[in-house]
């Protein structure tokens, strides 16, 4: 009974590899076809940013440029595990960024093999005139 468990102990998924604390040392995330920010998908970070509920100092030219990093845990199938947002002090931007970053990856990820779960970045750039 207890060769059983410990059994059952030793061939159970360690989990997911924790997001390193440097995002620098990240691979980028092997998209099939990049995907960028489009006007109607901005114009919610535009928004966010006027009503002042998030934070974005204005430029002089009043040229906004936004650029959100996102940590993305791809599984060894290719599939997106989970997605993080690197904080920029706005959770709605934040959250905003890592469910578009969601949505391009879905079947937009290069097939490859990779032997273990594996944490890629990609950035999202908001850009807009306000």
């Amino acid at each position: 009974m207890i060769a059983a468990l410990l059994l059952q102990v030793a061939e159970a998924p360690s989990g997911p590899p924790p997001l390193p604390s440097d995002w620098s040392a990240l691979p980028t995330l092997p998209y099939v076809a990049p995907r960028q920010a489009t006007p109607q998908v901005t114009a919610f970070v535009s928004r966010e940013i006027a009503a002042g509920r998030c934070v974005a100092q204005r430029p002089a030219d009043g040229h906004y440029v936004l650029p959100v990093e996102v940590a993305t845990l791809v599984g060894v199938d290719g599939s997106v595990r989970r997605v993080v947002p690197h904080a920029i002090a706005c959770p709605t931007i934040e959250q905003y960024a890592a469910g578009l970053v969601s949505g391009f990856a879905r079947g937009n990820v290069a097939q490859f093999k990779p032997a273990a779960d594996t944490w890629y970045r990609t950035t999202i750039v908001f850009d807009w005139h306000g």
